[in-house]
């Protein structure tokens, strides 16, 4: 059969013109539904998609004869890998293409909350000058963990380097990593030494709610928290004690365990995150840029050619 790719959410077009090049025949439907691509998705032998739907069992029964499916985007959560595994659909995840705009975005935002910046700013706009509230903390000379360090902990702790601070960074699936931006720890010494925690793993059966009350106890330190990874890995309620106690200096979330409104509104947990003036939101745009979105489509699109030149 010869290959022929369904792109079924929004891509840069630079991916549309590396298939021509590349004499790849593809249908570039960004506003087709799940339920639309049901119905043709086993014309096809090649599958792009970002984050539009869950492309679990129920989807891949109806796709005989897919090969591979890509993602322009990190992370291939929203995929039931171990079906794939099974059907030797090769799975091809775009993550070098937003690490970089990853690791500014939680930086941004740990600088933020060390500097009460998004307090100091709505304090101002108030009628409220009040400096001595405000005073900040410097990120020289802190320690700062990474857990996880694939393309986002390593674009990260490349980022740091000019901060000098000291980066250690655990990866479970991973051994000798050490490199000249981040040194490779056990967990034990980053909840003893670590004053910031930033988390570059996956959402997986095995991450799933992993950081929760006991996990947060262990850190000797007062930490600043940041998650830019996946929501899923955290259980909000942990952290908001962790911040009512003082274990937890300031928290910034660029991803939740619910995201979307009305349904991020219905948490139990909602109402006490957004009304603490030490914790820094954003909607799950920390690899969404207008350079990422260039740049996931071309690391997807050249994945994709050299798979199929194999």
């Amino acid at each position: 059969m010869k290959t022929t790719i369904l792109i079924v959410d929004d891509i840069h077009e630079i991916m549309l013109e590396k298939f021509e090049q590349a004499g790849i025949p593809y249908n570039y439907q960004p506003a087709i539904s799940r339920e639309e691509a049901e119905k043709i998705i086993h014309n096809y032998s090649g599958l792009v998609i970002r984050s539009k739907f869950q492309v679990d069992k129920d989807f891949l029964d109806l796709a005989p004869n897919l090969r591979f499916i890509a993602r322009a985007g990190a992370g291939m959560d929203n995929i039931d890998d171990k079906i794939a595994q099974q059907r030797n659909i090769m799975l091809i995840p775009a993550n070098e293409g937003n690490r970089d705009a990853v690791g500014e975005h939680m930086i941004g935002m740990l600088l933020s909350l060390m500097n009460n910046l998004n307090r100091g700013d709505q304090q101002v706009r108030s009628g409220q000058w009040l400096r001595e509230a405000n005073r900040g903390f410097e990120l020289k000379g802190r320690t700062v963990g990474l857990i996880g360090y694939g393309h986002n902990g390593m674009a990260m702790a490349k980022k740091l380097s000019g901060f000098d601070v000291q980066v250690l960074a655990y990866d479970k699936y991973r051994v000798n990593y050490s490199d000249s931006y981040a040194q490779e720890a056990d967990m034990e010494t980053i909840y003893r030494e670590a004053d910031v925690i930033s988390f570059h793993i996956p959402l997986t059966q095995e991450t799933q709610g992993m950081i929760h009350e006991d996990y947060l106890s262990k850190f000797e330190k007062p930490i600043f928290f940041l998650l830019g990874a996946r929501g899923g890995i955290v259980q909000v309620p942990a952290v908001l004690k962790g911040l009512d106690e003082g274990s937890i200096l300031g928290a910034a979330f660029d991803v939740l365990p619910v995201e979307k409104f009305p349904k991020l509104a219905e948490q139990g947990w909602y109402s006490d995150l957004i009304r603490r003036d030490n914790v820094i939101l954003s909607p799950h745009v920390a690899g969404w840029t207008f350079e990422s979105y260039y740049k996931l489509a071309e690391v997807a699109a050249d994945k994709i050619i050299a798979f199929l030149e194999i």
